[in-house]
C-alpha cells in the first residue's frame, strides 16, 4: 500500500508531500493542472520509463520518494530478498534525475538498479487507463492475467517441466543423428583405417624402444671385438688369474711378515670383488649384444611401419595406441548408431506425451477459468450500463512453449450482433473505461494481491447515471485495498474517502503545481466546481451536496 508520495523539484512541481490513505482515493483537477505530473513522479520513482525531461525548469536535479507498507506476505519481499536488499515492513523508494539526465536509485537507503525499481513496481502498482500499454490493454499479457486469475501456477510449473524435458530429448535426438550421419560419411576410412591399426597394434613407448634396440644392433659389430678383449683381459687368464695368484702368494707369506701384509690383502681382496663385478657387467653386454641379424631387419621393419603409419595420420608414434581406441569407439557407435537412435527417438516420443497431457491439463484450466471470466465480467458490465455487451476471453491454439500451447485474447462486442474484436480497438473511449472497470473488479474478486491500482481518467467519455456506476464499482474495489483515481467526474469524486485538489499557481513569471487535501467543505466546492465550471452556481452547490449527501 502506498503510504506517502514527496516529489522535489519535478516539471512543475516544486515540493508536495502526499499521505495516501486505504480505501479510494481521488485526484481532481483541471485539465493541464498536473495530475498527469502525479502519475509521472510515480512512474519515475518505481523505474518506469517515461519523459526524459523530469527535472523542473531552473532546478539543479529532480527527487521524487515513495514510501509503502507491505505484508508480511508481500510480493516485494522476494523481489528485495532476490537484490540483496534491506526486508521489513515499510519499504522506501527514492530515486533522482540531474539537469544532466543522470539517474540514481535507491531502495531503503542502499543503492538499487533501475531494473530492480521496475521488478518491485510489478508487486505494488498496476496503473489502468484508456492508453495503458503496462496493463489488461496489452494483448501480450492477457495469457498472464488468465493464469494469474485461474490459479495455474502449478501446472505451469509441470508443463515447464514437461517442455525442459522434450526440448532435452530433442536437442539428444538431433545431435545423435548428426553424430551418425558424419561417422557414415566416413565408414569406409573407418573400417580401413581400424583394421590397419588393429593389425599393427602399436603400444605406448614402442618407438623409442625399437629405436635403441635398433642402434644398439647397428653398433655391436662396431664395439664387441674390444668388449670381448676387455671381456679376457679381466677374466681368469688376464686380471683375475694374476690377482688370484698373488693373493695366494702373499697368504703363504703373510704368517712370517708379522701382519704387515694384511692390509695389502684386504686390498686384493676388495679389487677381487670389484674386478669381478665388472667381469659380470662386461658379459652381460656381450650377451646383450649378441642378436639374429634377422632381428634387426624386423626391428627396423616395424619401426618404420610405425612412423609410416603416424605420418599418415598426422600424429606421433606414441599416439598411434590412443588413436586406434578413438576410431574403434567412432566405427562401434557407427555399428550401434541405429540402436542408440531407436531408443532417443523413443526418448522423445515419451516426452512428447508428457508435453502433450501437462498441456491438456493447462488448457482445460484455462478454458475453465475463461468461462468463469466472462460470466464475472457480464456481471459487472450490467451495473456500468452495458448489458448488451459480450466480453469474451478467446483461448486458442497457439505456439507451443514451456507455458503450454495456448493464446489468450480478450474480445469485446458492443451490440447484440456486432462483431468481435480486440478489447482496445472494439470499444469507443466510454465504453473501453468500462470493460476495463468491468474486468479487473472481476479479476480483483479473485485474487488481491495487495497492489495499489491507479485509474487514470477511467471515467472519460461517461457521465451521469454510468459515472455514478464506475464510481461505485470502483469504490467496492477499493473497500479491501486502495485505489487511486484521477477524474473529471463529479459523480465518482463524489464516492472518494479521501479527496485532493489538483491546482496551478505562477508564482514569479513560474507555473506551479499545487495538490491539496481536501476536507468536506472544501470538497463541496471542488465536486461545484466539477459540476459548474469556473462559476459555482447555488445550484451546483445543491448538487454537490446531494452526491456527497447520496454516498
Amino acid at each position: 500500500m502506498l503510504r506517502a508520495l514527496e516529489i522535489r523539484d519535478m516539471l512543475i512541481i516544486d515540493r508536495l508531500d502526499l499521505a495516501f490513505q486505504p480505501g479510494l482515493n481521488v485526484l481532481t483537477g483541471e485539465t493541464g493542472a498536473g495530475k498527469s505530473i502525479l502519475l509521472d513522479s510515480l512512474g519515475f520513482v518505481l523505474g518506469w520509463r517515461g519523459r526524459a525531461e523530469l527535472v523542473r525548469s531552473g532546478a539543479a536535479q529532480g527527487e521524487v520518494t515513495a514510501v509503502f507498507e507491505l505484508s508480511a506476505t508481500h510480493a516485494a519481499r522476494a523481489v528485495l530478498e532476490d537484490a540483496g536488499l534491506p526486508v521489513s515492513s515499510e519499504l522506501i523508494l527514492r530515486r533522482v534525475n540531474t539537469a544532466d539526465g543522470r539517474k540514481t536509485g535507491w531502495v531503503n537507503d542502499r543503492r538499487a538498479s533501475g531494473e530492480v525499481l521496475r521488478r518491485l513496481s510489478e508487486t505494488l502498482i498496476e496503473l489502468h487507463g484508456q492508453h495503458d500499454d503496462r496493463g489488461l490493454l496489452n494483448p501480450s499479457g492477457h495469457r498472464a492475467i488468465l493464469d494469474d486469475y485461474a490459479a495455474t501456477d502449478p501446472l505451469i510449473a509441470a508443463t515447464r517441466a514437461a517442455w525442459a524435458q522434450r526440448r532435452e530429448a530433442r536437442k539428444a535426438l538431433t545431435a545423435a543423428e548428426d553424430a551418425l550421419d558424419a561417422v557414415r560419411a566416413e565408414e569406409d576410412f573407418l573400417r580401413h583405417a581400424v583394421a590397419e591399426l588393429e593389425k599393427l597394434a602399436p603400444e605406448p613407448g614402442e618407438d623409442q624402444t625399437l629405436d635403441e634396440r635398433r642402434r644398439m644392433m647397428q653398433a655391436a659389430e662396431r664395439i664387441r671385438e674390444d668388449i670381448a678383449r676387455a671381456s679376457d683381459a679381466i677374466g681368469y687368464d688376464g686380471a683375475e688369474g694374476a690377482m688370484s695368484n698373488a693373493l695366494r702368494w702373499l697368504e703363504g707369506a703373510s704368517e712370517k711378515a708379522e701382519g704387515r701384509l694384511d692390509g695389502a690383502m684386504a686390498a686384493l681382496t676388495r679389487a677381487m670383488a670389484e674386478l669381478d663385478e665388472a667381469g659380470r657387467e662386461v658379459a652381460d653386454c656381450l650377451d646383450a649384444l649378441e642378436f639374429n641379424p634377422a632381428e634387426l631387419e624386423d626391428t627396423e621393419e616395424r619401426l618404420f611401419a610405425l612412423r609410416g603409419l603416424a605420418r599418415k595420420h598426422a600424429v606421433a608414434p606414441d599416439d598411434l595406441a590412443e588413436l586406434t581406441a578413438t576410431l574403434s569407439d567412432r566405427l562401434a557407435a557407427l555399428d550401434r548408431g541405429a540402436e542408440d537412435i531407436a531408443d532417443l527417438k523413443r526418448a522423445v516420443a515419451d516426452a512428447e506425451t508428457a508435453y502433450d497431457a501437462a498441456g491438456d491439463a493447462l488448457s482445460g484450466t484455462r478454458r475453465d477459468a475463461a468461462g468463469r471470466l466472462d460470466a464475472a465480467v457480464a456481471a459487472e458490465l450490467a451495473p456500468l450500463r452495458m448489458e448488451r455487451a459480450v466480453f469474451r476471453t478467446e483461448v486458442t491454439p497457439g505456439e507451443p512453449g514451456p507455458e503450454g500451447r495456448d493464446a489468450v485474447a480478450f474480445t469485446v462486442a458492443t451490440n447484440p450482433g456486432a462483431p468481435s474484436g480486440p478489447l482496445n480497438k472494439i470499444a469507443s473511449g466510454g465504453e473501453l473505461s468500462r470493460f476495463l472497470l468491468a474486468l479487473k473488479v472481476s479479476l480483483s474478486q479473485e485474487r488481491n494481491r495487495g497492489v495499489t491500482m491507479i485509474f487514470d481518467e477511467i471515467d472519460r467519455g461517461v457521465g451521469g447515471a454510468t459515472a455514478n456506476a464506475v464510481g461505485r464499482r470502483l469504490k467496492a474495489l477499493a473497500d479491501d485495498g486502495q485505489v487511486l483515481v484521477v477524474t473529471h467526474s463529479p459523480q465518482v469524486a463524489a464516492l472518494g474517502a479521501h479527496h485532493w485538489r489538483v491546482s496551478k499557481r505562477v508564482e514569479s513569471d513560474m507555473t506551479l503545481s499545487t495538490v491539496t487535501p481536501l476536507a468536506d467543505d472544501a470538497r463541496e466546492d471542488e465536486i461545484a466546481r466539477m459540476l459548474s465550471g469556473d462559476t459555482v452556481t447555488p445550484e451546483a452547490r445543491a448538487a454537490a451536496r446531494a452526491l456527497l449527501g447520496s454516498f
